[in-house]
């Protein structure tokens, strides 16, 4: 990925550019990735991603500028994140309609860091997709 100024207030142009920096980081990403999965460490699975992946990813991580950063660091999360909980999906929320269970898992990451990564689970292939990743806590 190129050089790209990542802006750092939380207004709505400044969002808005965020956004368009995730969703252009996840399409370099699936190019360099054609398998679009990386083998988890913890789960000892492959974690997928999908265009829920960077539809949630996109809405939530741009509002927030260490969770943009933290997004940037996608293959090292994706390998290294340790499973927290389990929890069961929120039935009014028409994303996660796909999944029986979302994982919530958690990463350290050097310069932000506590990171959030949810992974579904999907109904009856039991696929593992990268949902969601956010900054939690910063270090």
């Amino acid at each position: 990925m190129k050089k790209t100024f990542i802006p750092e207030d939380d207004s709505i142009e400044s969002i808005k550019v965020r956004e368009k920096i995730i969703r252009d980081f996840y399409r370099e990403w699936k190019e360099k990735n054609p398998s679009q999965r990386k083998y988890n460490l913890s789960l000892k699975e492959y974690i997928n991603i999908r265009m829920v992946s960077i539809i949630e990813t996109s809405e939530h991580a741009a509002k927030n500028y260490l969770s943009t950063i933290a997004v940037l660091q996608l293959d090292a999360i994706l390998m290294g994140a340790k499973k927290i909980t389990v929890n069961r999906t929120k039935q009014d929320n028409k994303n996660q309609k796909p999944f029986e269970k979302m994982i919530v898992m958690e990463y350290d990451v050097a310069f932000v860091g506590r990171v959030r990564m949810t992974v579904g689970v999907k109904r009856r292939s039991h696929e593992k997709v990268q949902y969601c990743i956010t900054a939690i806590r910063s270090m």
